[in-house]
C-alpha cells in the first residue's frame, strides 16, 4: 500500500491511496471537504462524496503523468518501472505540475 498527499494551491485537499494496482482510493481531507469555499480538485472528483474508489488510477491523476518521449525520458532518468504509475506520479507531480494540484508520496509507518 502506498499513500500520497494531494494539495490544491498548497492546501492539503486529500489523500490518494494505492491499496493495490487494482484498487485506488481518493479521500478528501475533512477540513478541505467541509469548507464550502474550497473547490473540488477536479470535475471528475466533485465534493459531493468524501471518498472515491476505483479499480484503476483515477484519470485526473494518471493524466498528470507525462506521455510518449517525455515519459520514456522520465522513466530512464528516474529509474522507475513504466508500469508503476503511482511512483511516476509522486516523482513528477510533487513540485513540477501544470495547474493547481500537486501530489506528494508519503512514507507509511
Amino acid at each position: 500500500m502506498r499513500k500520497a498527499e494531494v494539495y490544491r494551491n498548497g492546501i492539503l485537499a486529500g489523500e490518494l491511496i494505492e491499496e493495490s494496482r487494482n484498487l485506488y482510493i481518493f479521500r478528501y481531507d475533512d477540513t478541505y471537504f467541509y469548507n464550502p469555499i474550497l473547490p473540488a480538485i477536479s470535475l471528475t472528483l466533485p465534493k459531493t462524496a468524501q471518498e472515491y474508489s476505483s479499480s484503476y488510477l483515477f484519470p485526473f491523476f494518471s493524466n498528470m503523468v507525462a506521455e510518449g518521449m517525455n515519459l520514456s525520458i522520465q522513466e530512464n532518468y528516474l529509474k522507475i518501472d513504466p508500469e508503476d504509475i503511482m511512483q511516476l506520479l509522486g516523482a513528477t507531480a510533487a513540485n513540477d505540475s501544470i495547474g493547481a494540484v500537486t501530489v506528494k508520496l508519503i512514507e507509511i509507518q
